[in-house]
């Protein structure tokens, strides 16, 4: 069992990514780490530093819970997508580990899911 990421578009055939959920713990934890906190000192993720504390337009993102929960709205994208693009390009250039490189290629898909969140100004959908 795992966790799907797609555009609220109706479209079954359009891009989606998928993480199994300890995949995408460790796919949030990363971007945490990317954004310059630790996720499990967050409050939610077992520690107690409140979300007040930090800024990043991935909060949306990496505070979701894995099951339920609401839809990103296209203006969550639109905020997102840019960052999570600098991300991308910095991981690509920090080197070559196997586990960078998965996170990569999945912060890629998410990138094009956002891309068409935007263009059809619909939500992100977690299944």
């Amino acid at each position: 069992m795992g966790l799907v990421l797609h555009a609220a578009d109706g479209d079954a055939s359009g891009p989606d990514v998928s993480w199994s959920y300890g995949g995408f713990a460790t796919f949030r934890r990363c971007l945490a780490q990317a954004e310059g906190f630790d996720l499990y000192e967050m409050w939610g993720f077992g520690g107690e530093r409140p979300w007040s504390e930090v800024v990043t337009v991935l909060e949306p993102l990496i505070d979701h819970p894995d099951d339920g929960g609401d839809d990103l709205s296209p203006a969550d994208c639109a905020a997102m997508l840019p960052r999570l693009e600098t991300i991308t390009h910095q991981w690509a250039q920090d080197g070559d580990d196997t586990l960078l490189r998965e996170h990569i290629e999945e912060a890629r898909d998410l990138a094009a899911i956002l891309r068409v969140c935007i263009e059809k100004n619909v939500s992100l959908r977690f299944h």
